[in-house]
């Protein structure tokens, strides 16, 4: 090994045999040693990076940290083999990802935690720069470094169509999310949330003609995805009936469009397992004019009323929530209560970042300034300073990711203890705690081996403005 390798510091810990890599020390290989490799995997470079998310990647074949689907979980859920008291967190971690995956997976270890879901949004990948190999191989990276084990579950989340784009060119913008589902899935993102609820026109005069773009869509995406799935894999895929923000679900809808989707797909193909609908809740919350966020009153009955007719009717896991996690934290406990399947959580975790007292003053002022230069446009007529500030913030994360990720160990120890305490209590009050026993009961992580060749040169993806989160 060349000591100028990230890898160095590792060599009495992994050794190569070939193509495969096993490990000799798992106490070192669980040290600050394997940093410098997470590291490489995100800001290398040409061959060192694409070695490093290969070693990561079969690191974690070697320990059982595997990707997987949750589908046979929620199919046995909707089948009413398990209860439907558990939610289970979707966690969009948009920067700093490495240290939050670890927060996430020591809360996990802490409580016996399987049922957990990592994703990132088609807009995400584009205004944090995080592409699929990167994002999956830092998770990878994170579990390793905590002595996590078992299967990972990891997520496309609103793969969505632009409404706007596919109005002016409809093939184009239906090729560029193609292209992204063909990318997730190679990196290992073996559970998609089709989003194409942006296509529902209420102008139509009956509901399953509102659907009609809505579920034929899905259901054209949710065909690419199963012959491009590795074998021995069903993916997760997830629909969305309502868009987020908009106005509240209801049965008829949900009942329209999964009784299209499912005639639009051959017989015998796997269908969805989820779906998402509007209770009410927008992504970010409500920002009020000195920055605070308005307190959001959730339909919990329609979340409660479609759940279960999506469980009795179709034998899906239930019904998803997007944009929660700024909701109170009296709210929560009410999710498992309900039959809620999922809940998404995202930004209360940004937020938790640039609003840490050991954040640097100064970088926060930089990145301030970055975006009255760059998202001047964005400040709307009528917002405060601190709603424009809060709203676009997130899309410094890209640009200003190197230095968030250089911030002090100490800064960033501080900012994991405190996003492990958020990540446990989301855990106990979501209900799934000690669920690592029923995950091994349901899922089969796959096998799958890779060489840097699979991690080349990535080609450029096509990332709309005005997507969902």
């Amino acid at each position: 090994m060349n000591p100028k390798e990230p890898w160095y510091e590792l060599k009495n810990a992994i050794r190569f045999e070939g193509e495969r890599v096993y490990v000799l020390d798992e106490t070192r290989l669980r040290g600050p040693a394997l940093d410098p490799l997470v590291y490489a995997a995100v800001f290398g470079e040409g061959e060192e990076r694409a070695a490093a998310r290969a070693l990561l990647w079969e690191l974690g074949q070697a320990l059982g940290i595997r990707p997987a689907s949750i589908h046979d979980l929620y199919m046995a859920r909707g089948r009413g083999e398990t209860s439907a008291n558990w939610t289970v967190p979707a966690m969009n971690l948009r920067t700093l990802t490495y240290d939050m995956a670890r927060a996430v997976f020591r809360a996990a270890l802490s409580r016996n935690v399987g049922a957990m879901i990592f994703e990132i949004a088609r807009s995400e990948i584009g205004y944090t720069d995080q592409r699929p190999a990167e994002y999956a191989t830092v998770i990878i990276g994170a579990a390793i470094r905590e002595g996590y084990r078992g299967p990972l579950f990891i997520q496309g989340d609103h793969f969505q169509v632009s409404a706007k784009k596919y109005a002016s060119a409809p093939d184009e913008e239906v090729q560029a999310v193609d292209d992204l589902i063909r990318e997730a899935i190679a990196s290992g993102f073996f559970n998609i949330d089709i989003d194409t609820s942006t296509l529902v026109d209420l102008s139509r005069p009956t509901v399953p003609e509102q659907q009609r773009m809505n579920y034929e869509l899905c259901a054209r995406f949710t065909r690419v995805i199963r012959d491009l799935q590795p074998a021995g894999v069903t993916i997760s895929v997830g629909g969305e009936i309502g868009e987020v923000g908009g106005q509240n679900s209801t049965e008829e809808e949900l009942r329209a469009f999964i009784d299209g989707y499912n005639a639009s797909l051959p017989d015998g193909m796997a269908a969805l397992s989820k779906l998402s609908i509007q209770t009410g809740t927008s992504h970010g919350g409500v920002v009020l004019p000195d920055g605070t966020l308005a307190r959001v009153k959730i339909d919990f009955d329609t979340l409660e009323r479609l759940s279960r007719v999506a469980r009795e009717e179709y034998g899906l896991a239930g019904a998803v929530q997007h944009g929660a996690s700024t909701l109170p934290p009296e709210a929560f406990h009410k999710f498992p209560e309900v039959g809620t399947a999922e809940i998404h959580l995202a930004t209360a975790f940004q937020n938790y970042l640039y609003e840490h007292p050991l954040f640097p003053a100064p970088l926060r002022e930089e990145i301030y300034a970055h975006l009255h230069k760059h998202h001047a446009g964005e400040w709307k007529e009528g917002k405060t300073e601190e709603q424009f500030i809060y709203e676009v913030r997130k899309k410094a994360l890209g640009p200003f990711k190197r230095e968030i990720w250089n911030l002090p160990e100490d800064v960033r120890a501080e900012i994991r203890q405190g996003l492990e305490e958020q990540f446990r209590f989301l855990f106990e009050q979501l209900g799934v705690t000690d669920t690592a026993d029923l995950v091994a009961r349901y899922v089969q992580a796959p096998e799958i081996h890779k060489t840097p060749a699979d991690f080349g040169a990535e080609k450029a993806l096509s990332i709309s403005e005005g997507l969902a989160d």
